[in-house]
This record gives structure tokens, C-alpha cells and sequence, in this order.
């Protein structure tokens, strides 16, 4: 009955959906791109497998997933990989990672209803399929069952609140995710989780983020854009979502005026602010100059392998310089000399913090993480991060680390030692694939 419900709601919402696409192409063009992919349309792709299916929704899943990619490559050289996505941004961030592959395709799921799902399944006819860490949509899950497609809930998450959700739809729910061939979590927590639903399938195979080589470019580069910053302390505001940048902003005003006093030889901090969405970078730059900082954009220092050759076009002089860029995560990391990770001061569960830990970045980190629980706390664990309990605290905390060097440096040492201590889930993740993959041939 419940099933039936959901179809006959997504049949009414379709072209709500569809208008929805419209709509958001107006500041980003990518989602008017391909619609015919969402409504299970592939004619234009190539059909000849075997093929290998991961499915990461946007761009952190769809980072975490690189080293499981690469892995799959390596180890099954005859098959293609068919890479699926929900956002644009999820796929130019596929694109720019395995646009040089020629065994990888890109295209979007279809939208879950159950004809869509079926023609997309019979299209490719995956060996096995992949979601990452959340995706768990019911027509596709239980399409792939019916279609004899192994399907594997990878890199898996489910926070307390989400279980909580879940686990009121009963045996619904438990039905669902029977449907999947395994389950293979990234915590113990998740796994009780997972369990605690009633599935018999779990494993516990770490964290794919963990596995992520910030790439060696991104990270010289970074460090030539922080050259320019001089002898300015920088402190990057990162993945920040809709209604942080102005609490990030107004407490940076404050901490410059506290700063003000200072002798002339100390230089004011620097504001390195990246908004986690790109369509939102023209409205953060009309926010930062309404604050009245002065702003420079990433955008204006033209393309970074130039920097290697030519050095930065000019300095960062201003209050805040916008990280209007893709892809450049590593670069932004690398520049900073400490960094807070947005989606974590309004309840938004959070992001990924492994990334700024890689690169050997301290992190500073709001009190709403639900989404990333175990390595926020295994980061404070290890003095990596300290937490923060709003706009306030995050600069006068961010203000008294970078005030103390040995501090700092430690901090630095414990990013680097916390990312390289809970690697391994790839591997771990890998043999648990090969054993449905092998099966599957």
C-alpha cells in the first residue's frame, strides 16, 4: 500500500519536478541539460557493458566515491564504469575527476518511478550497482532486485535523527533495504543502526573519505595563493551553506574591530569565504560588499596551473577573498591556515571535514554535525578540530589558534595523523565487491 502511495505521489509530482529543473536552470544552466536522462532516456550513450554502476548523487559523494572508482578500474579492466548523479554540480565535479577516462560514462538517474527505473536498468544491464552513502531510493532499490541487479548501499550513513525517520515506517522500511545485496557502513554506530531496522546484510568497511589523496597540483597551487596573502594569518570559511555566510560575516567584523587596535605590524586577518553551491557565488559577493568588506574573487586570478609558471597575477589585498571555483577544494585547504567547515552553525547536519585534515589543515567546526558524527568526534579525539558553539565563538576561537604557532602546529600534525590513521575502507569495501561481483558474472 505504501509502495503504491509513493508512485502515485511521484506520478503527481513529476511535473512539479520537471518545472522544478526550469526553474533552478535559471542560475544554473546544467539542470535544463540531459532532461531526457532523468525520464530514462539513454539513446545517446553507449550501451555495451559489462558495465560496473556507481551512483553518487552530488559532489561530496561523488568525491568520496574517486578512490572507489579508481580502485573498480584497476581491478576489473574489462568492464566500463557507468558513473549516475542527481545535481549538475555532481557531474562536473565527475567530469573534471574522470573526464580523461574513457571507461567511465556520466548520465543522470532517472527520476524513481518504476517504469523509469526499469528502462534505465535495462539500458546498461549493471554486473552490480553502487549508491553512496544515503541514496536509498525504493523503486530503484527494489527494480534492481526484481531486474537480478546486485545492489550495494556503499560508504553507508544513517545518523540517529534519520534512523528515527526511517524506523517509523516499520516493516516498510525494513523491506526496502532488505532489497539491497549488502550493506557496507562506515561506523559501528551505523551499522547498529542499519541492524536495528532489521537487516541481517551489514558490514562495517570505514569511510571512503578517508581514502581521498588530495591531488599534489591542487595542494602546490594552494600554496602559492597563500603567498599572496603575505604575512596576513588566513582563516577559510568553507562549504558554507545559505544563512552562514552573513553569521560568518558579521562575526569577522567583529573580530577585525577588535582587531583594529593592534600595532600596524600586525596585519589584519583574511577571510577566505567558500560557499558550498555554486549558484549562490554572485549572491555571497553581493552580501560580502553590502557588509562593506572589501572582495576579491578566485575567478579574477585566472586559470592556477598559470600560477606555477607566472606566479599569482596580483596579492590578496582584500578583507575576504571569494572561492568562486570548482573542483578546488585542495587549493582552498592548502591556502588556509585554518579552516571551518560550513552546514555545521545552522542545523544542517554538516560536512565533510576529512578533506581539510588531508591537505593539513586544522578545523574549526559547529555544534550540528549529525551527519558526520563519528569523524567530527574522532577528529576532536585526535586535536585536529576543536567544536564551536556559533558565529561568535568560531572567530575568537579561530583568532586564538592562529595566535599561537605551537599550537597551530600541532594541530596541523594531528590533521595529517587522523587522515592517514582511519584509512583503508577502499580496500575493505573492495572485497566485500568482489564476492558480489564475482558472483554476479
Amino acid at each position: 500500500m505504501l509502495r503504491a502511495l509513493y508512485n502515485l505521489l511521484w506520478l503527481v509530482a513529476l511535473p512539479v519536478a520537471l518545472l522544478r529543473l526550469v526553474w533552478r536552470g535559471r542560475k544554473e544552466p546544467g539542470y535544463v541539460r540531459h532532461v531526457g536522462e532523468r525520464l530514462g532516456a539513454y539513446g545517446k550513450l553507449p550501451a555495451a557493458g559489462p558495465w560496473l554502476w556507481v551512483h553518487a548523487v552530488s559532489v561530496g559523494e561523488t568525491r568520496a566515491a574517486q578512490p572507489l572508482i579508481e580502485a573498480l578500474l584497476a581491478s576489473y579492466p574489462s568492464h566500463r564504469l557507468l558513473l549516475t548523479h542527481m545535481t549538475p554540480t555532481g557531474r562536473q565535479t565527475g567530469a573534471q575527476l574522470f573526464g580523461a577516462q574513457p571507461r567511465v560514462t556520466q548520465c543522470y538517474l532517472p527520476y524513481d518511478l518504476p517504469w523509469l527505473v526499469r528502462r534505465f536498468l535495462r539500458y546498461f544491464r549493471p554486473v552490480a550497482g553502487m549508491l553512496m552513502e544515503t541514496e536509498v531510493w525504493p523503486s530503484l532499490v527494489r527494480g534492481a532486485r526484481l531486474e537480478g541487479v546486485p545492489l550495494l548501499l556503499v560508504n553507508a550513513r544513517l545518523s540517529p535523527r534519520s534512523y528515527r525517520r526511517t524506523a517509523r515506517f516499520g516493516q516498510a522500511a525494513t523491506a526496502m533495504y532488505r532489497d539491497f545485496t549488502a550493506v557496507l557502513a562506515q561506523t559501528q554506530g551505523d551499522a547498529e543502526r542499519f541492524r536495528a531496522l532489521g537487516l541481517p546484510a551489514v558490514e562495517v568497511t570505514g569511510n571512503l573519505k578517508f581514502d581521498m589523496e588530495p591531488p599534489e597540483a591542487g595542494l602546490r597551487r594552494g600554496r602559492l595563493l597563500r603567498k599572496g596573502f603575505g604575512a596576513r594569518a588566513v582563516f577559510a570559511a568553507t562549504s558554507t551553506r545559505e544563512g552562514e555566510e552573513a553569521l560568518v560575516l558579521a562575526a569577522f567584523a567583529r573580530w577585525l574591530a577588535l582587531a583594529a587596535p593592534a600595532p600596524a605590524a600586525v596585519p589584519r586577518p583574511a577571510l577566505l569565504l567558500v560557499p558550498r553551491h555554486p549558484q549562490r557565488f554572485d549572491e555571497v559577493a553581493a552580501l560580502v560588499a553590502r557588509q562593506g568588506f572589501s572582495l576579491q574573487r578566485r575567478s579574477a586570478f585566472g586559470d592556477a596551473a598559470g600560477w606555477e609558471q607566472s606566479g599569482l597575477p596580483e596579492p590578496v589585498t582584500a578583507d575576504v577573498l571569494l572561492g568562486d571555483s570548482m573542483g578546488e577544494m585542495a587549493l582552498y585547504f592548502a591556502a588556509s591556515d585554518l579552516a571551518f567547515i560550513g552546514g555545521s552553525l545552522l542545523p544542517l547536519g554538516g560536512q565533510n571535514l576529512i578533506e581539510a585534515c588531508a591537505a593539513g589543515t586544522p578545523v574549526l567546526i559547529g555544534p550540528h554535525t549529525f551527519n558526520f558524527a563519528q569523524a567530527t568526534e574522532d577528529a576532536i579525539a585526535a586535536g585536529a578540530c576543536r567544536r564551536v558553539a556559533d558565529a561568535d565563538e568560531l572567530m575568537r576561537t579561530a583568532a586564538t589558534v592562529l595566535g599561537d604557532a605551537p599550537g597551530l602546529a600541532a594541530m596541523r600534525d594531528a590533521a595529517r595523523a587522523f587522515s592517514v590513521l582511519h584509512r583503508g575502507a577502499t580496500q575493505r569495501t573492495m572485497a566485500a565487491l568482489a564476492q558480489v561481483i564475482g558472483a554476479a558474472r
